[in-house]
């Protein structure tokens, strides 16, 4: 892995163990997440492959991103406080993050250190996968849509709780007087 992969990897793992600690929802939430899969997704997706079982591979792992970032963002907490809204990631939220991109640093460092790149090229000639760029793109994908998803998901509530705390209350009438 190269330093920008590690200093990308680190910064996403970041991300959540910020939220943590809660904190106030605000620009940054959403800018600093999407910023970095961004840069990712500029960095290292080239093509997608589409031999093979390319695809398939493709939209498996980025499915698994997915489901992901979906249940991270429905395991981060938000509430509203002093006319802010507030997020804490749980523990559920912050274990899935770094499986997510644990699974995808693990896999890198073992098949670039570990001896796992023979291990990669029997199972991608053995189920058709044409390439490694299938394996990057797959990845990358998987990284891209899990923080896509989970910060989508933590938009969404934010708004749905944010119009539930400034919803107008009903007049109380006086029938004693």
């Amino acid at each position: 892995m190269t330093t920008t992969e590690w200093i990308t990897d680190i910064a996403l793992v970041l991300v959540v163990f910020r939220q943590l600690r809660e904190g106030r929802i605000d620009h940054k939430t959403f800018l600093i997440p999407l910023g970095i899969v961004a840069f990712v997704a500029y960095s290292y997706l080239d093509s997608v492959p589409t031999g093979g079982n390319d695809l398939v591979l493709i939209a498996a792992l980025t499915g698994v991103g997915a489901v992901l970032g979906v249940a991270g963002g429905v395991y981060t907490r938000i509430r509203a406080l002093d006319g802010h809204l507030m997020i804490k990631a749980g523990a559920v939220s912050a274990i899935l993050w770094v499986l997510g991109m644990g699974a995808r640093m693990g896999f890198q460092v073992w098949v670039e250190h570990g001896g796992g790149a023979d291990d990669v090229a029997r199972f991608s000639v053995a189920h058709h996968i044409t390439s490694d760029q299938a394996w990057v793109t797959a990845f990358v994908l998987m990284a891209v849509t899990e923080v896509v998803t989970r910060v989508a998901t933590i938009y969404v509530r934010s708004r749905r709780a944010q119009a539930g705390a400034v919803r107008p209350t009903a007049p109380v009438l006086d029938r004693t007087a």
